[in-house]
């Protein structure tokens, strides 16, 4: 099964920044569009950015222009970089496929943006 394991988040003031991070246990890893979600309290989780097998990349509204999402295949990792923070990011950061494929959701990564 594979797994999916979040880091990078924390504490920040509005107009900071966080580097997340997600490594996926899978040998196919680098075949595999990747995205990140976040779920805010009492919100439905949002697919905030994707990133296909080739470095395509797409956004949405809400953190297009202050993020930006990437990968590494040697390691099996995808990152979220995100500038600019604003009290609106605050939600637990989740990472898999735009599908859901990977039925393992990880734990997650609390981003929480505050002064």
């Amino acid at each position: 099964q594979v797994q999916l394991v979040e880091s990078g988040g924390g504490l920040v003031q509005p107009g900071g920044s966080l580097r997340l991070s997600c490594v996926v246990s899978t040998s196919m890893f680098s075949i595999y569009t990747m995205a990140w979600y976040r779920q805010a309290p009492g919100k439905q989780r949002e697919l905030v950015a994707s990133i296909t097998s080739g470095g395509t990349t797409n956004y949405a509204d809400s953190v297009k222009g202050r993020s930006t999402i990437s990968r590494d295949n040697a390691k099996n990792t995808v990152y979220l970089q995100m500038n600019m923070l604003k009290p609106e990011d605050t939600a637990v950061y989740y990472c898999n496929t735009p599908t859901g494929l990977f039925s393992s959701w990880g734990q997650g990564t609390q981003v929480t943006v505050s002064s």
